[in-house]
């Protein structure tokens, strides 16, 4: 017997469900564009070479392929790797998209472009609690801005964002790239790349997991002495990022220019909004070139998003370099944070209609209503009254009436 089941991973949202989703993205939505950001809209499909290309870290290994056209049995036959199989697949994130997006329109666009995308995306994950396989990405971006005013207008948005939705308790963490190469190169961690992978996993592993794992890759006893005395000092992230607290809080002379330009940022932020330095968040994808920062919630173990500052990658698509920055929220984890409880409608009104009555005198009368303004549903009449106005309190209604053969509405509402 076939399954009636979404795929793993994929979910169905019942009315009440898409709702709330709804409500939620309609805020977010809002907010960003009062931010001065205008919402596009890319292919859900992306040539799978772009997608293979670099930019994507290890997100690129989750990719959905899609099979070309016409392949025969002796095509599959000869093809050495999935590669050989596939020309398309499913993005797996906004922002690879949007670099093509940019490189197609820039003509057509802004010299500095604030961008909204809030759209699906899909990854072949292991599902479990809170990771799927098809989700919402909700993504600011700024190309063209060099300098600090991209990352601050970025925090301000998403830090808008949060407190129209209602979510108190979260924290900016706030750190650079260049602050986590220079304080590596000074601790004598040569393997940069490895040890990114591996410091990107002290949320998961712990410190002593992390020193285990840099020793069994080769790193000296005196790299891991000062990485440990770092950690120590840094495990619980309480520090503003102001120059004197960050300075003191590195190697001597480690990236003096981020560090003021992470002060900068802070700064004009302002105090309304949380921020602590952490020079031990990396965000794992590959293409960060300057300030990264993460949405953390004190209630929570993981993320509610991140992003940063990614320069060098719509050059790969113009061969001429623009600067970039970006910030996404995680929507499935923030949408489980905010109050979803049933929404009511003002507008929205119940006709528990006589199965006597016309179906002309029904509908004229829905017409009526609908011209006046209001979202009108239909609902035969059974004897179970009280079961109908649940249902309808559920779907958020509130006012109802009973329209029978020959006499006029009387508007009720749901106690």
């Amino acid at each position: 017997m076939a399954t009636v089941n979404p795929p793993r991973g994929m979910r169905d949202f019942i009315p009440a469900e898409k709702s709330a989703r709804d409500r939620v993205l309609a805020i977010i939505r809002e907010s960003y564009r009062a931010n001065g950001f205008d919402e596009i809209e890319t292919p859900v499909v992306e040539e799978s070479s772009r997608l293979s290309a670099g930019l994507g870290g290890d997100n690129e290994t989750l990719a959905f392929g899609i099979l070309k056209r016409g392949l025969s049995a002796d095509d599959i036959a000869a093809a050495t790797s999935t590669d050989d199989l596939v020309d398309m697949g499913l993005r797996y994130d906004l922002t690879v998209p949007l670099t093509r997006f940019y490189a197609t329109n820039r003509a057509e666009l802004p010299p500095v472009f604030r961008a909204i995308q809030i759209a699906p995306v899909w990854r072949a994950e292991r599902p479990q609690k809170g990771r799927f396989r098809q989700f919402v990405q909700c993504d600011i971006d700024i190309i063209g801005e060099p300098g600090i005013l991209a990352e601050v207008e970025l925090i301000t948005a998403t830090a808008a964002t949060l407190d129209r939705l209602g979510v108190t308790g979260t924290t900016i963490r706030l750190n650079d790239r260049r602050i986590l190469f220079g304080m590596l190169d000074a601790l004598g961690l040569s393997d940069t790349d490895s040890a990114l992978i591996t410091l990107d996993k002290l949320d998961k592993i712990g410190a002593d997991g992390v020193l285990a794992e840099l020793r069994d890759r080769g790193a000296t006893d005196s790299a891991l002495t000062g990485l440990e005395a770092l950690l120590g000092q840094h495990s619980n992230p309480t520090s503003a990022p102001t120059l004197e607290a960050m300075t003191a809080a590195l190697p001597a002379g480690v990236a003096p220019v981020a560090v003021a330009e992470l002060a900068d940022i802070a700064k004009a932020v302002g105090h309304g909004v949380s921020i602590v330095f952490d020079p031990f968040l990396v965000r794992g994808m590959g293409y960060y070139t300057g300030a990264i920062f993460e949405v953390a919630h004190r209630d929570l173990g993981y993320s509610l998003g991140g992003g940063g500052r990614y320069d060098g990658m719509i050059g790969r698509f113009l061969g001429t370099e623009v600067p970039a920055a970006g910030i996404s929220l995680g929507f499935e984890r923030l949408v489980d944070l905010v109050a979803t409880e049933s929404v009511v409608d003002s507008d929205a009104v119940a006709i528990i209609y006589d199965p006597a009555l016309s179906t002309t005198e029904l509908i004229d009368q829905k017409r009526s209503l609908i011209a006046e303004g209001l979202r009108v549903r239909l609902v035969h009449k059974t004897k179970n009254t009280r079961a109908i106005l649940d249902q309808l309190e559920k779907d958020g209604f509130r006012r109802y009436a009973f329209l029978n053969p020959g006499e006029p509405l009387e508007w009720k509402t749901i106690d």
